[in-house]
């Protein structure tokens, strides 16, 4: 498939092993993608994606006698599943859900919060040892550990989860 580049046999290893991280990297930035419902990038990502996919088995599938081809394969994949996230990690595209519980000061946690723009429900609760504050908390993924930090500072005992959400309906964004 590859022959118009005239690469060495001895190089093709290292090729189909760049061309499958950089195939899995797209595919996992497009499931990404997809869960969070941004088609059109889904699918550009997903044609490029198919496309480096299909070189790299028709490469690999036309010299199976080297095992060295079906090891960069191998390689390539697993490589760039972690390339991808990594990738999209940086990105931090989307929004997440923060839910913080204070022993003792949720008050001043949703005080500095909310004079940073962000929206936060406070919710009484009872914990293990009395009464906590649950902090309810939408913020986009790249402000995470600015937020974390925040709170830290604020109550270093407080603790906080963290899960991945996809606006639905009206409510208040920070801009």
């Amino acid at each position: 498939m590859l022959n118009f580049l005239a690469v060495p046999a001895m190089l093709m290893p290292f090729v189909i092993f760049l061309l499958r991280v950089c195939d899995m990297s797209l595919d996992t930035l497009r499931v990404l993608f997809v869960i969070r419902g941004r088609k059109p990038l889904a699918w550009i990502l997903g044609f490029f994606q198919s496309a480096l996919w299909v070189i790299a088995i028709t490469t690999v599938l036309s010299n199976l006698d080297n095992m060295w081809n079906i090891i960069g394969y191998a390689a390539g994949f697993a490589t760039g599943n972690v390339v991808g996230m990594t990738i999209e990690e940086h990105l931090a595209v989307g929004h997440s859900h923060l839910r913080i519980i204070s022993p003792s000061k949720g008050s001043a946690i949703s005080e500095k919060l909310r004079g940073a723009g962000y929206a936060v429900t406070e919710l009484p609760g009872r914990g293990r040892d009395g009464m906590v504050t649950i902090l309810n908390c939408s913020i986009r993924r790249r402000e995470i550990l600015a937020v974390k930090r925040e709170v830290s500072l604020i109550d270093p005992d407080a603790f906080m989860t963290i899960e991945e959400i996809r606006p639905l309906h009206r409510g208040y964004w920070r801009a």
